[in-house]
């Protein structure tokens, strides 16, 4: 059996692209994973990041579905600490009306941002203490069963749109085996506990009206080219500005050149952000198969949620086409 692949979208702005073009590139992105049999689409909640245009998830939710028919869309995820679960049930259940049977919602517990973004959204220090009630809270009102006497989601009580727990840690791990919800791990930047975290998701399962048994996605970045050598030189394009990006925040932060960022990958600090991208497939749809398989088996992943990591659009939606042949068994 096939291991079903969906894509993880963070509506990537590129050198010299406006916002508009990068939403315009994840409509044709969606569009392609529709077309080559992907599962679904999750757009990341992320704030005051230049490179990054998901930050309102379902406003992009709802303008994708627009302009597309079958496949699923949802957050991967929502930060839910950074929102009321009441808006949160309003917003996904308005898109599980206007779009039946295809929205997703998954849910985090990080910001999102730098503690200065966190005070700018007014985001209570504390409200990721309140995670676990705040999932319970939202589910409550997509069921239709509010525990807040008096509150109702219109829309959204009764839509049942599932829910994902998201994490990279074993708190997430440990909320949703408790709660009896699919789990996504976020490998594709936070490797180092996928394994103890698997282990624990599925040892601590309770069923659930949602789900009988447990259900694992694992993320990756994918980079999948007709050739090995052209796909190197897009990861090394990606490595460097995914670690620039981590380097360089705020407006008095210094441009660094590409020989400064080599530079500093040679460092301690360098190696330690380089393999928060220890999950990557790079090369050919072989090798790009042979990775994600190995993945697979080392996991037990139910699903492989993929960020196909190209800068430039048309390397990703190339690279959207030859990781579904090649993991379906067709190479080009």
């Amino acid at each position: 059996m096939t291991t079903p692949l969906s894509i993880l979208d963070l509506a990537p702005i590129a050198p010299g692209q406006s916002v508009r073009e990068s939403f315009a590139a994840s409509v044709a992105l969606a569009q392609a994973a529709e077309k080559h049999g992907y599962e679904r689409v999750w757009y990341a909640e992320h704030h005051n990041m230049p490179t990054i245009a998901s930050s309102a998830t379902s406003v992009l939710v709802g303008h994708v579905a627009s302009q597309t028919s079958t496949i699923r869309l949802g957050s991967g995820g929502v930060m839910l600490p950074n929102h009321s679960p009441l808006t949160i049930a309003e917003q996904y259940g308005t898109l599980a009306e206007l779009y039946p049977g295809r929205i997703d919602l998954g849910l985090g517990r990080a910001p999102g941002s730098d503690q200065t973004t966190a005070r700018a959204m007014r985001r209570d220090p504390r409200a990721s203490d309140q995670f676990p009630q705040d999932v319970m809270e939202l589910a409550a009102y997509l069921r239709d069963e509010s525990i807040i006497p008096g509150v109702r989601a219109v829309p959204g009580a009764g839509t049942n749109v599932p829910l994902y727990i998201l994490g990279s840690s074993l708190f997430g791990a440990g909320l949703a085996a408790a709660l009896g919800l699919p789990y996504a791990f976020a490998s594709h930047f936070a490797p180092d506990s996928l394994f103890e975290a698997v282990s624990l998701y599925r040892r601590d399962f309770t069923p659930s009206a949602q789900l009988a048994e447990p259900y694992l996605l694992v993320a990756a970045n994918v980079i999948a080219a007709d050739e090995g050598a052209d796909a190197a030189g897009q990861f090394e394009i990606m490595r460097r500005s995914r670690v620039r990006s981590m380097i360089a925040r705020g407006p008095a932060s210094p441009e660094y050149s590409d020989e400064q960022i080599d530079a500093f990958l040679t460092t301690t600090e360098g190696r330690r952000l380089a393999d928060m991208m220890r999950y990557t497939a790079v090369g050919t749809p072989a090798d790009v198969r042979t990775f994600l398989n190995d993945l697979v088996a080392s996991t037990g992943a139910d699903e492989l949620i993929l960020a196909h990591a190209s800068q430039q659009i048309g390397d990703r939606l190339r690279s959207v086409e030859l990781t579904a042949g090649a993991m379906a068994g067709v190479l080009a």
